[in-house]
């Protein structure tokens, strides 16, 4: 499966510790992330991620293109739910696009961890019918 990954600043540390827990899950599925989300996260885990610019410089733009193009399976995003920045409307769009092509999206860690646990035991294989 092909999972995207992206995280607010506040958020990366976060997003790091998260990758480095469910590795082994991880490991066994294509991931996609916003530059700077990607390589800090290949940093600690030396998982292969293909990873976009930056999100402030179109990656969040990239990974939305993913999902109009029906590459990406379940996207996980910790975001900041403080008030809205400069880049909130790139950012945004992922998330309507996930609800517009029906794409498991986690916003937070407890349903982040929801969503690797059904990757984990299959339950997200519904994707690849049809």
């Amino acid at each position: 499966m092909n999972v995207g990954l992206i995280a607010h600043d506040s958020k990366k540390k976060l997003m790091q510790y998260f990758c480095i827990a469910y590795r082994g899950i991880l490991t066994r599925h294509e991931l996609y992330a916003t530059g700077t989300t990607g390589t800090l996260v290949e940093e600690v885990t030396n998982l292969k991620i293909h990873k976009f610019l930056p999100g402030e410089t179109g990656g969040a733009r990239q990974l939305a293109s993913q999902i109009e193009q029906g590459n990406l399976d379940m996207v996980i995003f910790l975001r900041d739910p403080s008030p809205v920045r400069d880049t909130e409307p790139e950012v945004n769009s992922v998330v309507r696009l996930c609800d517009i092509y029906n794409i498991p999206i986690a916003t937070n860690l407890a349903t982040g961890e929801l969503l690797i646990h059904a990757l984990e035991r299959g339950e997200l294989e519904w994707r690849n019918i049809g």
